[in-house]
């Protein structure tokens, strides 16, 4: 089965790490392109091509200032991808639950260990004269 284009949805579009960089550091607050290549150290060309696929899926919005455009992320259209993962956060955090009880017997039993062996007498056999 071929792979779908990279602007089919959410899910393709951020498939590539350098979207996912542009989204996080669009997150906090609307940028001209020119701030996003030179935080990113990314090619504007790129920067532009990457914009473009983020605003055919929804997850960008631009919005012209004078001569400038500035973009922001959508966070409405990222609450799908949110939803998603949410699914395999409840998994790992009940794997880590798990390990965390692990944990928390184990170190229980080591400390009960030493306190035994702090409380038992010497038994080194004492050396004869």
């Amino acid at each position: 089965m071929p792979r779908a284009a990279t602007t089919s949805d959410v899910f393709n579009a951020v498939a590539e790490t350098r979207r996912r960089d542009i989204l996080s550091f669009l997150a906090t607050e609307e940028r001209p392109v020119g701030d996003i290549v030179a935080a990113l150290e990314l090619e504007q060309p790129s920067v532009s091509k990457h914009l473009r696929v983020l605003r055919d899926v929804g997850l960008v919005h631009a919005r012209r200032d004078g001569r400038r455009i500035l973009y922001r992320t959508n966070a409405e259209a990222i609450r799908p991808l949110n939803e998603w993962a949410a699914t395999f956060e409840r998994y790992w955090q009940h794997q880590l639950n798990r390990v965390k009880e692990r944990a928390e017997t184990n170190v229980g039993k080591d400390s009960a260990d030493v306190k035994s062996l702090d409380t038992k007498p010497d038994t080194k056999p004492k050396e004869k004269k």
